[in-house]
């Protein structure tokens, strides 16, 4: 399957890599490290070399109890990277936003494919997708970024989950989104627990099964921190332990910042799960 992400293919005939790069202050794991345009262009080339088939910028961070910020500041902070990520990358790039200017803005700049952590819930997010005319990936989550993790509950995270994506989907193809522009993430971590993400990753084939492209974040998250009592720092091996598990249930993207030992190790289940 190629995703068509404005002009730039996404072959996810295999799993892919999406290389997280966020130019924000304040994100959890890389907050400040690429704020300016040269260092934030010198990542994303580390991250094409590495095997990155997508980079994601964000300008916002989506941690728990993040702050908010204004479209013109997000806007000014992932458009010259996006930009100059475009003029020399020939991958494609995504923009984490679920702001509509800032979808526009971005896809004029060069992305080609919106990451919304909303699912276009937000008041013109949906007509803004349609007018930019590149896929969309939808993502679940319960409740805001400032207050998703206060008390997250859910009667079937797995069905509840299922049932927003397919809601979500059939809003978008009735606003006149191809299916064939949607992907989903089940989004581990926003709005819950730690025992909800491990049922999320124990039947993330259920997810699967809906027929579209999944995407799957787990990178360096809290849930693991959680479970195994380690710092942001020591989070690598778990990070792929979750990754590979997702491909082998049949995950197509996951999103990484350590892009080249997730590239290997998906890799290596990708060739497993194909040998004769």
């Amino acid at each position: 399957m190629i995703v068509d992400c404005a002009g730039k293919d996404l072959d996810l005939s295999h799993p892919q890599v999406m290389g997280i790069l966020n130019v924000t202050p304040d994100s959890f794991s890389d907050g400040g490290l690429f704020l300016a345009q040269d260092s934030a262009l010198a990542q994303a080339k580390q991250m094409v070399a590495d095997g990155a088939g997508i980079i994601d910028v964000g300008g916002e961070s989506t941690r728990p109890g993040a702050a908010i910020v204004s479209i013109e500041e997000e806007i000014s902070r992932v458009v010259p990277v996006i930009e100059a990520i475009h003029s020399e990358i020939d991958i494609p790039i995504s923009i984490d936003t679920s702001k509509p200017d800032v979808m526009r803005a971005a896809v004029q700049a060069g992305a080609g494919l919106i990451n919304d952590v909303r699912a276009l819930t937000v008041e013109g997010a949906v007509a803004a997708a349609v007018a930019c005319d590149v896929p969309v990936c939808l993502m679940h989550a319960q409740g805001s970024p400032q207050t998703m993790q206060d008390d997250p509950r859910y009667d079937d995270v797995v069905a509840n989950v299922i049932e927003f994506l397919t809601e979500r989907v059939a809003v978008c193809e009735q606003a006149g989104i191809a299916r064939d522009k949607l992907i989903l993430d089940p989004g581990f971590g926003f709005g819950k627990r730690a025992t909800h993400n491990l049922q999320l990753m124990k039947h993330l084939s259920k997810v699967i099964d809906q027929g579209l492209p999944v995407l799957v974040g787990v990178s360096r998250k809290s849930m693991i921190g959680k479970l195994l009592n380690v710092s942001v720092e020591e989070r690598l091996a778990a990070s792929l332990s979750l990754a590979a598990l997702s491909v082998w249930q049949g995950a197509k993207i996951i999103r990484s910042h350590d892009v080249r030992e997730t590239v290997q190790a998906i890799m290596m289940c990708d060739h497993v799960m194909n040998v004769s």
